[in-house]
């Protein structure tokens, strides 16, 4: 019986000056086949880490492997040991998801679609609540669904306090842009729903981080920790370099003018405390885009 084959190894690297050969394209794309798979992590195969050397190692190989991403409509955000080959995808990429995608697979209610891009949004503020913590490489954040709920309904009432001091109207047609639509919907909204068991329901605000945090996961962006408030997750290098790359979004300036971010003790690490109704407002409390 012959024995199984083992997979192909990277090639050796070329030359300088060296022709481009049809196993250095195959190695490239290989390699950006490896960062579409966003869970795989280079300490646990050996050709992705072999890949990764020889890209980190050999600049044509480098600029290759660049070329066939950006070809495909990717982004290469980082290529490195601890994120692997980070890629995202370009607006007109065949790989893009885009979040109305996302959406409408979640949700068939326009409303309930925008309180999945606003359950986003917040969990990106919520994982790195302030500017060092997006822009250190061995940051690690960590966030509960409970906790991103209570985050967003602090952000609604601070919404209610200064469309009434402003003298708007306080009650938006739901289907308005922005934020001040958004809030009145969102602090109407149950927290878990109706159940008598107190279950969460898929259109209830935790019902809807939940699925945020789920696709999150499957997107290789954040890791399941814990099932405490409603369930906590920890950031991927992927993530924070996806956050970096969603910087300065007219929508995260919105949320970032609010000043509103619940830091418990003033450490890097962001759980927030269990009663919601006790969040203080932070003076000057950091967002993750500021610049």
């Amino acid at each position: 019986m012959a024995a199984p084959e083992a997979a192909p190894a990277a090639s050796a690297p070329a030359p300088a000056g060296a022709p481009v050969t049809p196993a250095d394209a195959a190695d490239a794309a290989r390699l950006v086949a490896f960062g579409l798979q966003p869970k795989l992590l280079p300490a646990r195969d050996a050709e992705y880490a072999e890949l990764l050397r020889r890209h980190r190692d050999d600049p044509a190989f480098a600029r290759l492997a660049d070329a066939v991403a950006a070809g495909l409509g990717l982004v290469v955000l980082e290529v490195s040991t601890r994120a692997g080959m980070a890629v995202t995808a370009a607006e007109d990429s065949v790989f893009a998801v885009r979040m109305g995608d996302y959406a409408r697979r979640a949700a068939t209610d326009s409303a309930d679609r925008f309180l999945h891009g606003l359950a986003h949004l917040a969990i990106a503020a919520m994982a790195f609540p302030r500017p060092e913590d997006l822009a250190d490489d061995g940051y690690i954040g960590r966030i509960t669904v409970n906790g991103v709920d209570a985050f967003v309904r602090q952000a609604c009432r601070r919404l209610e306090e200064r469309a009434a001091e402003q003298g708007e109207n306080t009650d938006p047609a739901t289907g308005a842009p922005g934020l001040e639509a958004a809030w009145r919907v969102y602090a109407r909204r149950s927290a878990t729903g109706a159940t008598k068991d107190a279950r969460r329901l898929a259109g209830s605000t935790t019902g809807i981080i939940g699925k945020a945090v789920a696709f999150l996961v499957d997107s290789g962006f954040l890791q399941r920790t814990g099932d405490d408030a409603g369930g906590t997750y920890r950031t991927t290098a992927r993530y924070q370099l996806q956050v970096r790359d969603m910087a300065g979004g007219a929508a995260m300036a919105e949320l970032l003018e609010l000043g509103v971010v619940p830091v418990g003790d003033g450490s890097a690490t962001l759980l927030p405390p269990d009663d919601s109704d006790d969040l203080d407002l932070v003076a000057d409390a950091g967002l993750p885009f500021h610049s």
